[in-house]
């Protein structure tokens, strides 16, 4: 195949192969000569997509009359087979100076595999920007071919004259934050996660071979320092599929990307080698043991609908406790009859658009005396509205003092047997929390309702309660 020539160096002799046999590698050793004038940067050809966005179109389709070029680095590889048919690359080797060239990632469509033998991570390259077409494909921008309607594929034949190499081998530092922290400018680089572990209801499950996975595996890690969870994304066809995933805690280094169908964010890693768990103590919580109850009782102990409540308005409950503990937003008030609608007037937590970095509210129920009744059991629904990577959980504490100034520091346990309405469930359905047994506990109990988001893009999800039952069957 031919090296690229830029229309304005033909006087430049490159070495070439055979244009026939394209699934041979460049191996010519010298660098495209690309002068400064005909490069671009990845801001200015996002902004390009985002003012065709504005303008109601879905895809740009870039025209210059004259040779024009982005240069980045690959980040990406279908080495292993964790990528398929795509290159991500990134226009910088680290996240210095963000203010100044902000940290921006493309993935590239490419009708070809085995671009791992001509293109390694951390390669300098430059894309020859004309004519080629920007979209959105499964929530990330893409480069490809195509019209205004989509984002077509780069063919074989072409892809090597458009994306050129050069002999410069980057190391890639990623990023390194937490996950709560990212915004969708973070798509498509490289990001390295802290103190994260796989859930312990993953433990034991290899990366994408279970008789469930299709296309891909999905594994839920979770951060040990906010508690914030992310799905692991996992081929069906990679080369380390039917390996056992780590179980430790640590960090784990992958691309920043959306699932298939562009409903929740997820981690790929390139490899098994970029998870690094290695150390053992995990960060699980206590778990209250008693399970789900067989029988549930006829008799009521507390019960709230939120129908006395105000819409948009913090809940306001008698004995209950409604504590912001980061940001500005509270657990409040909602009706609704959309398609996600309310059950009469529920409860719900919604940051979006509150602009809060972090926000976390508790919804505290009053106590519960365990040792007045027999077989006391717990029921709830949830659901929630593109939930985007903030989650809720249900708490339990047995020496909470029921002051504000000690929630955090209190002793809080998981009921791990409630179900709470997943980011993969639909938005439209309310879901049952089964019926949770708490009888075979003493004492005075509190039941927590945590919600944990941010007003950032990928943190801004929403959630909602009703219908909290206390029973007992004497």
């Amino acid at each position: 195949m031919k090296k690229i020539i830029p229309a304005i160096l033909l006087t430049f002799l490159f070495s070439c192969v055979n244009n026939e046999d394209f699934s041979i590698p460049d191996i010519s050793t010298e660098d495209p000569i690309i002068p400064e004038s005909n490069i671009t940067t990845f801001s200015a050809i996002k902004s390009l997509y985002e003012q065709a966005v504005n303008n109601g179109n879905s895809t740009a389709k870039i025209y210059s009359d004259t040779d024009l070029y982005i240069e980045g680095y690959v980040i990406s590889t279908d080495k292993y087979g964790n990528f398929f048919e795509e290159l991500i690359i990134q226009n910088k080797t680290d996240d210095s100076n963000p203010d100044n060239d902000p940290r921006l990632g493309f993935s590239i469509s490419i009708n070809a595999s085995n671009l791992s033998d001509t293109y390694q991570i951390g390669q300098k390259i430059y894309v020859k920007m004309n004519d080629l077409t920007l979209g959105e494909s499964n929530g990330i921008i893409t480069i490809g071919k195509g019209n205004a309607a989509e984002v077509e594929q780069i063919q074989a034949s072409e892809y090597q004259d458009i994306i050129l190499r050069t002999n410069e081998i980057a190391d890639i530092l990623p990023k390194i934050a937490g996950f709560e922290t990212l915004t969708s400018a973070d798509l498509n680089t490289l990001i390295q996660l802290e103190n994260m572990q796989l859930n312990r209801y993953e433990m034991g499950r290899t990366f994408s071979a279970e008789s469930f996975d299709e296309f891909d595996g999905f594994r839920l890690l979770e951060s040990c320092e906010t508690g914030v969870s992310v799905f692991l994304q996992t081929s069906t066809f990679a080369d380390f599929n039917a390996l056992v995933i780590p179980q430790g805690q640590g960090h784990i280094t992958g691309v920043f990307s959306r699932d298939y169908g562009d409903d929740f964010n997820v981690l790929i890693v390139n490899s098994s080698e970029d998870i690094n768990f290695e150390n053992t103590n995990r960060c699980d919580p206590a778990e209250w043991e008693c399970g789900l109850a067989e029988t549930l009782g006829a008799n009521n102990l507390l019960y709230q609908d939120f129908e006395d409540q105000s819409n948009n308005r913090f809940v306001e409950i008698e004995g209950w406790t409604n504590y912001i503990e980061t940001g500005t937003e509270a657990w409040e008030g909602y009706s609704s009859t959309s398609s996600n609608a309310s059950l009469g007037r529920s409860c719900r937590f919604q940051c979006a658009s509150s602009g809060d970095v972090s926000n976390i509210g508790w919804l505290i129920t009053p106590p519960i005396n365990l040792d007045e009744h027999d077989g006391e059991t717990l029921r709830f629904k949830t659901s929630n509205s593109l939930a985007d990577s903030s989650f809720m959980e249900v708490l339990y504490s047995q020496d909470w003092d029921g002051n504000e100034a000690t929630i955090t520091t209190a002793n809080w346990g998981v009921f791990a047997h409630a179900y709470i309405v997943q980011d993969t469930d639909s938005f439209a359905t309310w879901f049952n929390s089964g019926t949770i047994d708490l009888s075979c506990q003493t004492g005075t109990l509190y039941v927590a309702f945590k919600f944990t988001g941010g007003g950032i893009d990928s943190f801004d999800g929403i959630y909602e309660l009703d219908e909290i039952s206390v029973d007992y069957v004497e």
